[in-house]
């Protein structure tokens, strides 16, 4: 965890910013800084929201080539950030889903809006483990102005921060114009 804190700092001091990235897959959401995550823990497999009816398989995404957080490369799986920690960890996991593929097709994430504070949502592991977070805040941005530190480099609990597109669709920036954020602290 020294190295993850060193890191969270150094990314403090990062100005933070956002690039516009075609909606083809990519995330339009630039993380302030790459974590190493250690490995202490298993990675994550499954993500479980009982009250949603979601049970996702986890797929492990790091950067586009614009430095852009990836995104799952379908509507059904959730992906987690690896440049961050594990959930878990102490620090601000982070797992991004679809909203929806911009015309019918639900994602994995088209109801995560509905969650409300308190509930549950698991993480399984590789190795068989069950991580618990609660709901504590659900948060609509403007897709321009996504607090990236409150998001990715929260260092005093373990958190698991879940992220998806919201709003209106913005044909021409190939993007939707909010980003909702749905906050979780594990319970121990």
């Amino acid at each position: 965890t020294a190295g993850i804190t060193t890191a969270l700092l150094v990314g403090s001091a990062v100005v933070a910013y956002l690039l516009l990235v075609p909606y083809s897959g990519g995330s339009d959401i630039v993380p302030p800084v790459s974590v190493t995550a250690s490995s202490t823990e298993s990675v994550p497999s499954r993500l479980r929201i009982p009250v949603l009816g979601i049970d996702a398989h986890v797929q492990l995404v790091g950067r586009t080539s614009a430095g852009a957080m990836a995104t799952p490369d379908n509507f059904t799986d959730v992906g987690w950030y690896t440049g961050g920690p594990r959930p878990g960890e102490q620090g601000s996991a982070v797992i991004t889903g679809h909203l929806d593929n911009a015309l019918s097709l639900d994602g994995v994430f088209k109801h995560l809006g509905d969650l409300r504070i308190g509930d549950e949502v698991y993480v399984d592991t590789a190795t068989g483990d069950h991580v618990l977070f609660k709901v504590t805040q659900i948060a609509l941005y403007s897709y321009q102005k996504v607090p990236l530190n409150e998001v990715f480099n929260q260092t005093d609990g373990a958190y698991l921060n879940l992220i998806t597109c919201a709003g209106t669709w913005l044909s021409k920036q190939r993007s939707y114009d909010h980003r909702l954020v749905v906050y979780t602290q594990r319970v121990e």
